[in-house]
């Protein structure tokens, strides 16, 4: 399927410019709110809405060197991280351009090299003031305050406009109403409201400044509203409002404001209030991911007893069950292992339940076949078992009987099996009353292993009394409706133990083509969990970190800017390396193409979220608070007074008692850094193979006729 073509140049960088076009084809995907795309298959004709960067890619023909080095960036991003592959992607295509505007401007190829390594470097450590320490959240778990007592509130606490990708609603651009500073995000409930910004204009400033001064009219204009607003965030206790606000970063890591008559220190320690900040608008796959993470605190509690060990969130403990053409409102969180099986099974279930069986647990493949790979079987010679009768039958007939045989020996009505199962096999155990499930997964078998007291064995033969499980229980999952049933062919069951350490997230969706986006979801947003609790803290989020690396490259680009002029009015000419000297030259050039990346990153997400009507428009209002930024002297300091802004204000008196409540918006800070160092080193090894393909014998010899073409995505 054709996605997009762009005309490529082949006297310029062919690669950077490939790499520019595929990163185009996602750029809707970058933000909360997400465009989605059909993809559709030519051969069965099925379609799938897809949302995020992997399955874009999997649907791209890639088969170029440059598609193959991007495909295997992105991966490798996936499968370490599970997040971070959209920001990875927009990154290539900005930085592909910076680097192709470096070397229409004449900048040498070494130059860009280390000046542009030099600079992502630079804002990789200047970005560790905005990092928020996590603290404890685990200490009130038990509360009574969960992730589901907060989806009345509306949560913008971010530089740019916050709307729940869930709600199904995407943003609408009224041109008419360019020059309209109001903008409309969604509550949890999904209910529109007016929201506060970070990066606010300053009439806007003094305009909430009078209406906070009379709340008799703020009362008013809250009603006045086109729609009811239950809440507006304009508070956090982590950033308070102070007459003369400094900010440091201690050597503990936590931020520390000065200024005020008693020193604050912040750090986030609750568990919602994190879970909230890194939902980034996905508040329906954040709360099962909540639920998921109870639901292990709580069997862990069970299992340590009076034991004080810190309880660690287990991302390899956590499955997904998808369920195809079944109501949303069968999404849920349930213990043990819950899986789908044929409805031929349903009768054998039913016997099943309500009483333990016992478990075999089968490492490799349930079948005839399945031999230890320096098995080499014989031509023309039958072995048989020693303990079976010669019969007539055919050798798959005779395995299947003695596998039987070893199932009824020992008393097994339950089998699991990592690899692929004989369908014959299947069919002869339902009429003997066992249960044989095939493709389980690993830490799903040595979950069962643990709990039940079962050998994982390779081969059937292997079985003793010494391998078997016990105290397995087997039952339907929920009562499905009939004609759901019979629609998806398939019943569900749930397969569980006392003290199995497992979760499944039973994830549903009466469009079948939502199927694969909502399971992404899932995963993203337990990820981004996962993350933030392994490494100990976040980013404060919505696009202040990216803001703060712009702004810093700003300042470097200025500050080289005036070194070459004094390099040039005195010097140059006494300089010794040519490096040194082009790198004095060229430096600040450098420095504000890799900066122009991060504000298309910016302008992008603003115009993706709907706060802007227009790219132009976001960019302009970012360039007022870059010159905001550099007039206040501290960047840093800056972006988290705009914060501190927000916390002044009245909310609300339905919930003034609340306050604690509201969370902040966070990013994870290793897969964010991550993701920006994978762009620039995919951007900078395709300049640097391109440099020496083009520079190599006849690049000369082009002919007219040769100079233009097309690229097809």
């Amino acid at each position: 399927m054709v996605m997009a073509c762009r005309v490529i140049n082949k006297r310029r960088h062919m690669g950077l410019q490939q790499l520019s076009s595929f990163a185009g084809t996602g750029r809707t995907f970058l933000g909360p709110v997400k465009s989605s795309k059909f993809i559709i298959d030519e051969e069965c004709h099925e379609s799938v809405l897809i949302s995020s960067t992997i399955r874009l890619l999997e649907s791209l023909d890639l088969t170029s060197a440059v598609g193959q080095l991007l495909n295997e960036a992105v991966q490798a991003q996936n499968n370490t991280y599970k997040t971070g592959t959209s920001t990875l992607l927009f990154l290539v295509g900005a930085w592909s351009s910076a680097a192709e505007e470096c070397l229409h401007l004449g900048v040498p190829i070494s130059v860009i090299v280390s000046v542009m390594s030099e600079g992502l470097n630079s804002c990789i450590k200047e970005v560790v003031s905005l990092q928020v320490p996590i603290y404890n959240v685990f200490d009130h778990l038990d509360s009574t305050k969960t992730f589901s007592g907060l989806e009345t509130f509306n949560i913008s606490l971010c530089p740019f406009l916050q709307i729940p990708s869930d709600t199904g609603l995407q943003k609408e651009h009224d041109l008419n109403d360019v020059a309209s500073p109001s903008l409309t995000t969604y509550s949890l409930s999904g209910i529109p409201v007016k929201s506060p910004k970070l990066f606010r204009r300053q009439t806007e400033v003094e305009a909430d400044k009078n209406t906070l001064q009379n709340p008799q009219t703020l009362k008013n204009s809250l009603l006045a509203s086109s729609h009811y607003r239950k809440s507006i965030l304009i508070h956090s206790r982590h950033f308070n409002r102070t007459a003369n606000n400094q900010w440091i970063n201690k050597p503990d890591g936590f931020l520390e404001q000065h200024g005020a008559a008693t020193p604050n220190t912040y750090r986030c320690n609750d568990l919602v209030e994190l879970e909230m900040g890194l939902s980034h608008g996905d508040h329906n796959s954040m709360k099962l991911v909540d639920e998921a993470v109870r639901l292990q605190y709580q069997n862990a509690s069970i299992q340590q007893g009076n034991c004080t060990m810190p309880f660690r969130f287990d991302i390899s403990r956590i499955f997904t069950c998808c369920l195809p053409g079944v109501p949303e409102t069968f999404s849920c969180v349930c213990p043990g292992f819950i899986t789908v099986v044929s409805i031929s099974n349903t009768t054998l279930i039913k016997e099943l339940e309500n009483q333990p069986v016992r478990v075999i647990l089968i490492e490799g493949d349930l079948t005839e076949n399945y031999r230890h790979l320096g098995f080499n079987k014989a031509t023309n010679i039958n072995t048989l078992l020693e303990s079976m009768k010669i019969q007539q039958n055919s050798s798959e007939e005779v395995w299947t009987n003695y596998v039987l045989q070893v199932l009824i020996k020992f008393n097994v009505n339950l089998v699991l099996v990592q690899g692929n199962v004989s369908e014959h096999l299947i069919e002869r155990c339902i009429h003997s009353k066992q249960l044989v499930i095939g493709s389980v997964n690993s830490t799903v078998m040595q979950a069962f292993a643990e709990a039940s007291g079962a050998v994982q064995v390779t081969y059937i033969t292997q079985v003793n009394e010494n391998c078997v499980g016990n105290g397995i229980y087997v039952a339907f999952w929920r009562s499905i409706p009939s004609d759901v049933i019979d629609r998806i062919n398939v019943i569900t069951i749930v397969i569980k133990t006392e003290g199995i350490n497992l979760v499944t997230v039973v994830l549903t969706s009466p469009v079948t083509a939502q199927m694969q986006t909502k399971e992404d979801r899932f995963w993203t947003c337990a990820y981004r969990l996962y993350h933030a609790l392994r490494e100990q803290k976040v980013f404060l989020g919505g696009g202040a970190v990216e803001f703060l690396c712009l702004s810093h490259l700003q300042i470097l680009a200025g500050q080289s800017l005036s070194k070459r002029n004094h390099v040039c009015s005195g010097w140059l000419h006494n300089t010794s390396s040519w490096l040194a000297s082009s790198l004095a030259l060229y430096r600040p050039t450098v420095l504000n193409c890799l900066a122009n990346g991060w504000h298309r990153y910016l302008s992008t997400l603003m115009y993706n979220t709907a706060s802007c009507s227009s790219e132009f428009e976001a960019s302009t209002f970012i360039q007022q608070h870059l010159q905001n930024a550099r007039d206040s002297g501290s960047p840093s300091s800056y972006i988290l007074n705009e914060y501190n802004k927000l916390n002044s204000g009245i909310f609300n008196p339905s919930i003034s008692n609340k306050l604690e409540q509201i969370p902040s918006i966070y990013d994870i800070i290793i897969p964010k850094i991550e993701a920006w160092r994978r762009a620039l080193d995919l951007v900078l090894l395709v300049l640097q193979t391109d440099s020496e393909i083009i520079t190599g014998l006849g690049h000369t010899q082009l002919n007219s006729h040769e100079t233009e073409g097309f690229l097809f995505l």
